[in-house]
């Protein structure tokens, strides 16, 4: 089975002559560099190009394209190469791209000869980077590991060849660029789009701030905790990177967006629009343009390829962006449309900001001149200077309302396509559910929104396997935690039917909070092939029974836990054995002298009030398994009061900052990482009343009994 890699992650090599394959969007340039233990360069004979495709033990490609395969054998290797690094650099002069960000993320096999998967890595996060060291080969005590790097670099290949101490890298780059033109009539584009187009998606106003760089979705952070880790960024995961502390002031949109150059075309300079197009939605350019006829005024763009509306607007696709996989485009657009509407919302409230500074100004400038201090003077003069207020908001909302009217349409479409693991559990796709053959690439944790549009709701999917854990605040303070500026208790007060009558007391939340780990951790059960995961639970007060109650009856959970700290200590035991035993097995390439009593499907641990029944060993043991377990498969989700927890002082503190916040009801707790809005996140619980998780969870029990 193919392991699948996320960044920094190493995996061993069980054979020395292996076949490196690379999918791409587009054309890309494929080499090969060997390095010693810092991973410097001897010099140019060191790397493996189109220049130069053979050296010994390598042979990469000659040309650019979509698709690689690069022969290694290891044993033909000098004894002072320890790393072999696999280069991925977009060509210039081709037509091709310009950054790996706009197009779907590329992604590195290793296989044996015959094709058997070892290890797979798909490079997410990428954005303006033109270059990048997808993986690396390195010798570790005489074995060699495969280990997932996705280190880009914005100024491409020298830059990248210059990082790995190699002087004459800017000649070599020339050479290589040289060699691939002499190739560009051989050079093979990537493959053509499976999908219909989507047109240009217009602009979100004047003050529309362009597309930041684009981390791997998670698309938030806690901005009331910490800022948790790029992925690459990746929340997702799997999250994303930076705190974003707020939303945009008035200064326009590039105090609301932080914009970096190059993310966005230019404006151009006759005046005409502007190209909004999300880099890693698909779109089908325009046809030329035809003579202006009586039904088409001149000036009036044509329509782009594809359905369109009675009024000529594009219709909007299910899967309409870039991907290899139906579950790619539709992940790649669900991250698309929550870029949309930040850039949209930012943009209006950039717009929003300008026109009430502009209105201030003015009323200290009628202020200012004692004649218009009285009379029918001042009062004209306030009169315009808040119409101008009212035309700019005006203006500004209707390209809100613009942008919100297609993304709501496009979310009525998306919606009911999504797989099981990308769906609500209201979506119908689970009357149909059977159990996966194999695991998704991203897991559906919840969803978001602002409080601009509240029917609008963008999934926030993370990716798989997760890299972080997950702390479900079952505390009060789950609740007043909220974003920075007014859009908290906007959100809040007009929630549609959720919490309109205050927040809930102590015992409700802890009992939401317990809900919201089952139904996580049972999503996690049956979007995985049966037996390929398992769910161990701690609870040492014996509390959570009733929510674990559908976990036990499917088999899924053996029992219920066992309670106090002789629980406690019986699972943490247990995991430790198993991340211990794992790492060993993965360090020595010794996978068959694992125990047989040892379960090695992954493990979700669920630990509901933490850290009520924890002394000091326990503590340890639970760090160790946050730190450690999520690279051979154990990971963690408490369900906790983040106030009682600072009872314990600092020694929390690691463990909180390690884990992504989640709340059990609806709360403005989380920041993207462009502009800092303050989105509301809402847990991914089923319908009251509904059964659809007890069904599920049937039916993965008769899957497993069936195997």
């Amino acid at each position: 089975m193919t392991a699948e890699l996320v960044r920094g992650q190493n995996h061993p090599l069980d054979r020395t002559r292996v076949e490196i394959r690379v999918a791409a969007g587009g054309p890309v340039v494929a080499g090969v560099t060997l390095g010693d233990e810092q991973g410097r360069l001897s010099g140019v004979e060191a790397v493996a190009h189109p220049g130069a495709p053979r050296r010994t033990g390598i042979e990469v490609p000659r040309q650019a394209a979509a698709e690689h395969r690069i022969a290694v054998d290891l044993d033909a290797l000098s004894a002072a190469v320890h790393r072999v690094s696999v280069l991925l650099a977009l060509p210039t002069g081709i037509g091709g791209l310009t950054a790996f960000g706009a197009a779907a993320a590329p992604s590195v096999t290793v296989t044996g000869l015959d094709g058997t998967g070892i290890a797979r890595y798909t490079i997410t996060g990428l954005g303006a980077e033109s270059a990048v060291v997808a993986v690396e080969l390195y010798r570790r005590q005489g074995t060699w590991k495969v280990r997932a790097v996705g280190q880009g670099y914005a100024d491409g290949l020298p830059a990248m060849l210059r990082d790995q101490g190699l002087p004459q890298a800017a000649e070599l780059a020339a050479e290589i660029e040289e060699a691939v033109g002499r190739g560009q009539a051989r050079a093979v584009p990537a493959p053509a789009p499976l999908a219909a187009g989507r047109s240009e998606r217009p602009g979100a106003g004047p003050a529309a701030p362009p597309a930041q760089d684009r981390p791997s979705p998670a698309p938030a952070t806690a901005a009331d905790g910490p800022a948790p880790s790029g992925t690459g960024t990746g929340a997702g995961a799997g999250s994303a990177a930076g705190p974003g502390p707020g939303s945009g002031s008035g200064a326009g949109a590039k105090a609301a967006a932080g914009a970096k150059a190059g993310d966005l075309p230019p404006a151009p300079a006759d005046g005409g629009p502007i190209d909004y197009r999300h880099p890693r939605r698909r779109s089908t350019p325009a046809p030329a343009a035809p003579a202006p006829s009586a039904t088409r005024p001149a000036g009036t763009p044509p329509s782009a390829a594809g359905p369109t509306a009675p009024d000529g607007s594009p219709l909007p696709v299910a899967g309409d962006a870039a991907g290899w996989s139906m579950d790619e485009r539709l992940y790649n657009q669900v991250w698309g449309m929550f870029e949309d509407l930040a850039r949209s919302v930012a943009a209006y409230r950039s717009a929003a900001d300008f026109a009430e500074s502009r209105l201030e100004q003015e009323l200290d400038r009628a202020l200012a001149d004692p004649r218009h201090r009285l009379g029918t003077a001042g009062e004209d003069a306030r009169a315009t200077a808040r119409d101008k207020h009212a035309t700019l908001v005006t203006q500004a909302r209707a390209a809100l309302d613009r942008d919100l009217a297609q993304l709501l349409a496009e979310s009525e479409v998306v919606e009911p396509a999504l797989p099981p693991a990308f769906a609500r559990w209201d979506n119908p796709v689970w009357q149909g559910y059977h159990v996966p053959a194999e695991r998704p690439m991203a897991l559906r944790l919840g969803d978001l929104h602002l409080p601009e549009v509240l029917d609008l709701r963008i999934p926030m999917l993370v990716r798989l396997p997760l890299e972080r854990g997950l702390w479900i605040d079952s505390g009060p303070d789950s609740y007043a935690h909220g974003g920075p500026g007014p859009e908290r208790d906007i959100g809040r007060r007009e929630l549609p039917g959720a919490l309109t009558d205050g927040p809930p007391d102590e015992s409700e939340l802890r009992r939401l909070a317990m809900e919201s780990a089952v139904a996580i951790a049972a999503r996690l059960l049956a979007i995985h092939p049966a037996g390929d995961f398992a769910v161990q639970v701690i609870d040492p007060a014996g509390a959570a029974a009733p929510a674990l109650a559908p976990l036990v009856e499917s088999g899924a959970l053996p029992a219920f836990p066992l309670p106090g700290a002789q629980g406690v200590t019986a699972v943490l035991e247990e995991l430790t054995r198993r991340v211990e035993l794992v790492q060993m097995a993965v360090r020595h390439r010794a996978a068959d002298a694992l125990p047989a009593d040892l379960d090695t499907a992954e493990q979700l641990l669920i630990v509901h009030d933490f850290p009520h029944g924890f002394d000091d060993r326990a503590l340890t043991r639970l760090r160790y398994l946050a730190d450690e377990g999520p690279a051979v498969g154990v990971h963690l989700m408490l369900v906790a009061d983040r106030a009682q927890s600072r009872e314990y002082g600092p020694v929390l503190d690691p463990l909180w900052r390690s884990l992504l916040r989640i709340t059990p009801v609806p709360d403005a707790h989380l920041a993207d990482p462009w502009v800092g809005h303050a989105w509301t996140y809402e847990p991914p619980l089923a319908p009251k009343g509904s059964q659809v998780v007890r069904q599920v969870l049937g039916r993965l029990a008769a899957a497993r009994k069936a195997s």
